[in-house]
């Protein structure tokens, strides 16, 4: 018995240090995400960073848009119920911003719609807590996955303070279209956690995210370390909020008002 328990530990341990040191190949393997190779018309930052213009993006239609583009690129699942996945949805003001509550607001904010999307911390919480780095940051600021290192322990769902991450309770892939599928971009398998990675596999090639280019506009995408960027430019010449800034994770994303 106790030869049992013993080599069932040793077993464990082993498959936990698997998980752990999966080599490149696996990881890079159908169904997970594989390392992103940067073509020779690559955008490239030093801190990637949007800014959202709610004057011009503020209903409900106007999200539908920029989420079908999202979604329809990166294969996420429509699945009818609680469960269902997300990587870019809407919000209205005082779920978006709880800290930012005003009496006094003006009825033309207060009653738009919101987009939301991860927001790519400076200072990630999800990375922090994930025991098989599968949620990691990259130099250039953005939050992305690795989905074959996903355990399904949903710390980091638990540690986003901005519900930006989903879980997939069941199988994804009975839930997509597998004549529309994009096949640039892997589908998930049940068990493993996904958010917006800010179109790393977009931006590779030299293209803007798929709701940027979908926006018309509204939505300009740049790198905040370059003062000269049209990000800079925008947020010096509009003022813009946060979402949560309490929480100190110094979001990515800012919303014009």
């Amino acid at each position: 018995m106790k030869n049992n328990r013993r080599s069932f530990i040793k077993l464990a341990g082993l498959a936990a240090a698997g998980l752990c040191v999966a080599p490149k190949a696996t990881l890079a393997s159908g169904g997970g995400h594989s390392p992103v190779k940067a073509g020779p018309k690559a955008e490239h930052a030093k801190r990637w960073a949007m800014v959202i213009d709610t004057r011009k993006v503020h209903t409900e239609e106007d999200i539908k848009v920029l989420q079908h583009a999202c979604h329809s690129v990166h294969n996420v699942p429509d699945i009818p119920t609680k469960q269902n996945i997300k990587w870019l949805w809407s919000a209205p003001y005082e779920e978006c911003f709880p800290e930012q509550q005003n009496p006094h607001l003006d009825d033309d904010v207060k009653g738009r719609s919101y987009m939301l999307l991860c927001n790519h911390c400076e200072n990630p919480p999800c990375v922090r807590v994930c025991p098989t780095k599968a949620t990691f940051k990259r130099p250039d600021g953005i939050v992305v996955m690795d989905y074959h290192r996903c355990i399904g322990c949903r710390y980091c769902m638990a540690a986003c303070p901005y519900g930006s991450r989903s879980f997939n309770f069941g199988e994804p892939r009975d839930y997509l279209d597998l004549t529309k599928l994009n096949t640039d971009f892997p589908t998930r398998m049940r068990g493993v956690v996904e958010k917006c990675n800010f179109c790393v596999e977009r931006l590779a090639k030299g293209l803007q995210p798929a709701c940027v280019e979908a926006s018309d506009g509204a939505i300009v995408f740049g790198d905040l370390a370059d003062k000269d960027s049209e990000v800079r430019k925008v947020l010096r010449e509009n003022f813009t909020i946060r979402r949560k800034p309490t929480a100190g994770t110094e979001p990515s994303v800012y919303y014009i008002i």
